[in-house]
């Protein structure tokens, strides 16, 4: 079955990602930016869609309930909600369209999604491929850079 979306716990992620946003508390706007960038960046060569949840409490106020850049979806859950109810409810509504991934250190969490059918994995192996995906992006454009730039030589 086809990989149909990507579920991510937002905060858990973040935690997990030091880089992102070095000196900047795990919470904050910043780090939230930062996150969605580079998924988005991700998303641009893996082609799947990707939600990314964080638990609304943990939200600042003037956040906006809702993001959506492109592909990226961007969601905070709402107060009494939090970011695993809707990671499960999601994932049990994507379940007849094909195969869903969440990406989550919660092992309870991971089990119960494994559970509705969908695909688990760690933060650490998700950041591995996100960072492995976007290092061979990198190098594929700059071969075909180099072989455009050749044949536009070649034609003059």
């Amino acid at each position: 079955m086809a990989l149909v979306r990507i579920l991510i716990d937002g905060y858990s992620l973040l935690h997990n990602w030091p880089e992102l946003a070095p000196g900047r508390p795990r919470h904050s706007a910043t780090a939230r930016a930062e996150l969605v960038h580079v998924l988005t960046r991700y998303q641009d060569t893996a082609g799947t869609p990707i939600t990314i949840f964080f638990d609304g409490s943990g939200a600042p106020p003037g956040v906006p309930k809702q993001e959506a850049s492109g592909r990226v979806e961007v969601l905070f859950s709402k107060a009494g909600q939090t970011a695993d109810d809707l990671i499960e409810r999601a994932t049990h509504r994507f379940q007849a369209y094909g195969e869903v991934l969440v990406v989550t250190d919660d092992n309870a969490e991971r089990d119960t999604v494994i559970a509705f059918g969908g695909i688990a994995t760690s933060c650490l192996g998700f950041i591995a491929t996100v960072e492995g995906a976007l290092v061979e992006f990198a190098d594929d454009l700059k071969h075909y850079n180099r072989s455009e730039r050749n044949r536009f030589k070649q034609n003059r």
